[in-house]
């Protein structure tokens, strides 16, 4: 999932990070390049805690959702991407059936956005499911 972030610098400080979608979620780095990848981990962490608690997970919104907040003004937008199958959690195998033209379909994608079958299934899931609420 890719979750909008917004970094913001005050004078004499390290650039800030909000993660609007995740609310309590903050970071920062001395540069913008590490305030992106502080806030990736900070993301993942959040997220880590989110499931732990079995609590839903928030999806990510557009840009464009949070950019005309007064919050944000001056802020700088970017993406940060969260790979729900990375996350430490546990494991377990399961046996499903699928026709295997929608198999194929899954692993083509899967493999030309760089995940497996299984990490692709799981954030479609995680996704489905959070925007049934």
């Amino acid at each position: 999932m890719r979750y909008p972030i917004v970094i913001h610098k005050d004078s004499n400080s390290d650039f800030g990070v909000t993660i609007p979608d995740l609310p309590g979620c903050f970071s920062a780095g001395s540069t913008i390049e590490e305030a992106i990848n502080m806030a990736k981990e900070a993301a993942e962490c959040h997220i880590e805690g989110i499931l732990i608690d079995s609590e839903p997970i928030p999806m990510p919104s557009d840009i464009e959702v949070h950019k005309d907040d007064p919050i944000f003004k001056e802020g700088i937008w970017a993406l940060v991407e969260v790979d729900m199958s990375k996350l430490s959690l546990k494991s377990k195998r399961i046996n499903i059936t699928m026709p295997e033209r929608l198999i194929r379909t899954v692993d083509q994608y899967a493999k030309r956005y760089g995940s497996s079958r299984s990490g692709l299934l799981s954030q479609a899931i995680t996704e489905y499911m959070a925007s049934h609420q």
